[in-house]
């Protein structure tokens, strides 16, 4: 018998277009390692087992079967978008327990698409901190599972590093998807504005956040960015060499990247370099009121999000961060710092194609109770681990995290790629570049 765990989900929907596998045992193979791993990975708030196998069958009797671009494929979806028929936690005792009457946008394209949604990803408390744990559990990264999966699409990026769904959906507001992929060993990439529906909470933090895919491969990657854009990222035939730009700069001072960060930037320079590329040195420049910007954005995000909620159900460090970013909800929404910000960029991405730098700056905490701990310790622990993915997000622009080289535990490093907007194509033929000269591991050895 055919095993479809671990395959990527290009090669599932084939087989389930060719009839090669049915859907229900695709996804009745995947729920049997969910209920016997997820216990040690806490990737999962909720599991739809009997709704999803029901789901199945209904693909699998579509007149389209043969047409749809993911039938049959397992999928995990975020615990901050809305599921038909499942509640919305958003990681929080605070939030309603009452079951969405209707999809969001992009789970819809995906269900359309012939997608199964078997469970509700694990998120940290509104989304907010780089780790993943909370009063719903706690999400592990699979290659090491002392350490945190990330943040905030932690238990998205941990269900599909343990092989227990092949693809899942997140969503990136200061590096929600590239943190937990960088951390996990997958491919992310945040789209950049306007190119995949967002509506991801109040105000989506003043435009900042973006749904996005979670996957083993740049093929899953650029199939699921496709179905929730409604737009086909296509190939081109012969890519032109390009321009990359690579820095070991972090953008706070004081924060350093540590070296198994920085190796992998410089082996994909020199991967980028064998592939033809023009590859030089660069640093952006970067503000040094970057860290104020991203303090005041972050919180503000979560003061608008924590407005109508229960005070007293909040953890205090979520608390504390809606506190202080109630002060700088006025003027972050006038957008004027990240205007100021994406001009004193645009010159930097008008000479390079690409940027090349750290995914991390080291790696991620240890998997502990982070939410019972004060506001200031779990901000430096975020601060000091994850400071190269909120420029991307101020700017709106599209950024990637992908695998490549490996921390001396044998958990994955990862570099982050970005471009201008409107380069999404470009940044995928990038990563492929890379995962072709050098491919890497796939699914955490849990087994």
């Amino acid at each position: 018998m055919t095993s479809w765990v671990g395959r990527t989900a290009a090669e599932i929907a084939a087989a389930v277009r060719e009839k090669r596998a049915t859907p229900r045992e695709v996804v009745a193979e995947h729920l049997a390692r969910i209920e016997r791993l997820d216990g040690r990975v806490g990737a999962f708030r909720v599991v739809r087992a009997e709704a999803a196998l029901a789901e199945a069958d209904e693909v699998g009797s579509r007149g389209d079967l043969g047409e749809l671009p993911l039938a049959g494929v397992p999928v995990a979806v975020k615990d901050n978008l809305a599921v038909r028929g499942e509640a919305n936690r958003v990681g929080s005792a605070a939030t309603a327990d009452t079951p969405a009457e209707a999809d969001h946008e992009v789970v819809a394209r995906l269900r359309a698409a012939g997608a199964v949604v078997v469970g509700l990803t694990n998120v940290p408390e509104l989304c907010v901190f780089g780790t993943t744990e909370g009063v719903h559990g706690t999400s592990r990264n699979p290659w090491d599972t002392s350490r945190t999966a990330g943040g905030s699409s932690g238990g998205s990026a941990a269900a599909v590093a343990a092989g227990l769904v092949p693809i899942a959906l997140g969503n990136d507001g200061m590096g929600s998807l590239r943190i937990p992929a960088a951390n996990c060993g997958l491919v992310t990439l945040k789209p950049g504005s306007g190119v995949v529906p967002a509506g991801i909470s109040d105000g989506d933090w003043f435009g900042m956040s973006e749904n996005g895919p979670l996957a083993t491969t740049v093929e899953d990657t650029r199939l699921l960015l496709s179905v929730i854009a409604g737009t086909e990222f296509v190939r081109r035939d012969a890519p032109a060499a390009l321009d990359v730009a690579v820095s070991l700069r972090s953008p706070l001072a004081g924060v350093m990247i540590s070296a198994p960060y920085t190796n992998a930037v410089r082996e994909a320079a020199g991967l980028l370099i064998k592939a033809g590329h023009q590859v030089r040195r660069a640093d952006p420049p970067y503000p040094l009121s970057l860290g104020v910007t991203s303090l005041a954005t972050w919180t503000a995000g979560t003061s608008v999000d924590a407005q109508g909620l229960d005070p007293r159900l909040l953890a205090r460090r979520t608390r504390v961060h809606a506190a202080i970013g109630r002060r700088f909800v006025k003027a972050v929404r006038t957008g004027k710092a990240r205007e100021e910000l994406r001009e004193r960029l645009e010159p930097f991405f008008a000479e390079h194609d690409v940027l090349v730098l750290p995914a991390l700056a080291r790696r991620s905490p240890k998997a502990e109770a982070w939410h019972e701990r004060g506001w200031l310790r779990n901000v430096l622990a975020n601060t000091n681990y994850s400071p190269l993915t909120p420029p991307w997000n101020l700017t709106g622009w599209p950024a990637m995290s992908v695998p490549l080289g490996t921390l001396p535990s044998g958990a994955p490093t990862a570099v982050q790629l970005v471009a201008r907007p409107g380069s999404e194509a470009v940044l995928l033929e990038v990563a492929e570049e890379l995962e072709r000269r050098q491919p890497w591991r796939r699914t955490a050895p849990l087994d």
